[in-house]
């Protein structure tokens, strides 16, 4: 490492002492051979001292992280950090990245039961086959999946209205609903999760044809989920995937829920913010209104969350970066589960949403998704893998039991676990900043003499293969007990290591 240091006296500011008087009785060409040997010597022991000093702050400025093996923290549960799609189509958006998907190891995927699968084409009479095919690449990623009720069927809302938002008759629409999950309870199993809404607070729904009141979404959430724990009574229901945390759906859903006992699992909300710590503030004020309402116990749920997608020039590495101190703050603040939007971004198809969306409405979400820049899947339009992909690589392999990080920095932030049945522990570390840092990872409490391989994320390269975006780097052996670790990390940085016994 190259400190800088130059042997100049303006640069360390050294004054030479000057020799003593010459003594006539010594002969002066020893004298002078002894001035000079001892003012070398005088030299340096200054740069010496100058050099220590120099090692010294540089260290001393090194961000601190201390990891603890002997401190477990319970199961990490990574899982639940998962995934959803938007409902832009009927066809199958991620059919063909379902291998690349199960990678991932998401608990759920979130899907829309959009009216575009046309699930009531006639009075008693329900299809299915087109929402098959969605839920089996759901299920073929190794996912339950998380579905969410948006779709409007012309035989019970037969005016195209998006405040056209109760049935004709709630009997045929409870039916309906009854069918539904009885179909894949039959076909699938029992215990997915089923979502009241998404966005219903919004006008148009964000994207799906109802707004609501209070009071209109809470008889419409009655009706809907009697219906589902009559087919399914292990069925996870809930809602309203609420698009503004101060709307007023969410409270009203929880009193109308104590009020009269009826079931709720979860309350969900979204999130389109570029500040992470928004999201601890969102999850810290539902908590305390659940404190409200002690005889509830409904998980918190955040499936839509994202970067403000108002923002079209983006640095490559933010994304990334993002997505992990958000998942940071979501663990930090307690949330229960949480649906990354999105896993592909697709093109919207307007001739299927024309059938029964609001024309205006078709054209606003036609502008949106097909004439701006849209970046949020993991994969974009053209089905190419993109780096945030490949956070969630790293985010899965945070398996086992977390163990305590502690971090002297604001900016630097990380996880860590130990996975017994593997016999690996990963730690997890990025630098949410635009400066460069330099990280000294002080490790206590090692079990064994274990290997290190460390592996940093690049999302500037133009390569999306796997060895490309997660560079290895140079492997370190450690010995039992404690160790240190000494990296620098890039601006938006991130970096996994893992220790395996060696």
């Amino acid at each position: 490492m190259n400190y800088g240091l130059r042997s100049s006296r303006s640069n360390f500011g050294l004054i030479i002492p000057l020799p003593d008087p010459i003594d006539d009785s010594v002969d002066s060409n020893q004298l002078l051979k002894g001035e000079r040997v001892r003012m070398r010597l005088r030299i340096t022991v200054l740069l010496c001292c100058m050099v220590i000093s120099t090692l010294a702050s540089a260290q001393s400025s090194d961000i601190p992280i201390t990891v603890n093996f002997n401190s477990d923290l319970g199961p990490m549960n990574i899982d639940r950090f998962s995934l959803g799609q938007g409902g832009l189509s009927p066809e199958p958006m991620f059919a063909d990245r379902t291998a690349e998907i199960r990678a991932l190891k998401p608990r759920v995927i979130r899907l829309f039961v959009q009216e575009y699968f046309n699930l009531l084409p006639t009075s008693g009479v329900y299809q299915f086959k087109t929402l098959d095919a969605s839920v089996d690449a759901v299920v073929r990623a190794g996912a339950t999946p998380l579905l969410c009720i948006v779709f409007k069927p012309r035989k019970l809302f037969p005016r195209r209205d998006q405040e056209s938002v109760e049935p004709t008759s709630w009997k045929e629409w409870e039916a309906l609903m009854h069918a539904v999950v009885s179909h894949y309870e039959r076909r699938n199993g029992r215990g997915w999760y089923w979502e009241v809404g998404n966005e219903w607070d919004l006008q148009s729904g964000g994207g799906t044809p109802y707004h609501m009141t209070p009071e209109q979404y809470t008889r419409f959430y009655e009706h809907t989920v009697t219906a589902i724990r009559r087919a399914d009574p292990k069925a996870r229901v809930g809602g309203p995937g609420q698009a503004f945390i101060s709307a007023p759906l969410i409270p009203a859903l929880l009193e109308f829920c104590d009020k009269n006992t009826i079931p709720l699992d979860f309350i969900s909300w979204h999130g389109y913010q570029n500040d992470p710590q928004w999201f601890r503030h969102s999850i810290d004020s539902m908590h305390l209104l659940l404190r409200e309402h002690p005889k509830l116990h409904p998980q918190t749920v955040i499936d839509e969350w994202n970067m403000d997608p108002s923002q079209e020039d983006v640095d490559p590495r933010l994304q990334p970066v993002f997505i992990a101190e958000t998942t940071f703050q979501m663990i930090e603040s307690g949330l229960d589960l949480s649906c990354y939007f999105q896993i592909r971004d697709y093109p919207f198809d307007d001739d299927a949403f024309k059938a029964f969306y609001p024309l205006q409405d078709v054209a606003e979400q036609e502008r949106f998704w097909d004439r701006h820049l849209v970046q949020f899947g993991l994969f974009d339009f053209q089905n190419q893998v993109r780096p945030a992909y490949f956070v969630f690589k790293l985010l899965e392999r945070l398996t086992g039991d977390r163990i305590a990080l502690e971090s002297g920095s604001d900016t630097v932030h990380g996880l860590a676990t130990h996975d017994n049945a593997l016999g690996v522990s990963s730690i997890l570390l990025w630098n949410y900043s635009e400066k460069e840092v330099d990280v000294s990872v002080h490790l206590h409490n090692i079990p064994t003499q274990t290997m290190a391989s460390r592996y940093v994320l690049d999302a500037t390269g133009p390569n999306n293969g796997e060895a490309a975006r997660l560079r290895p780097q140079p492997t370190q052996t450690l010995s039992s007990g404690d160790g240190n670790l000494y990296f620098r990390l890039a601006p938006w940085g991130i970096t996994l290591v893992s220790l395996e016994k060696r």
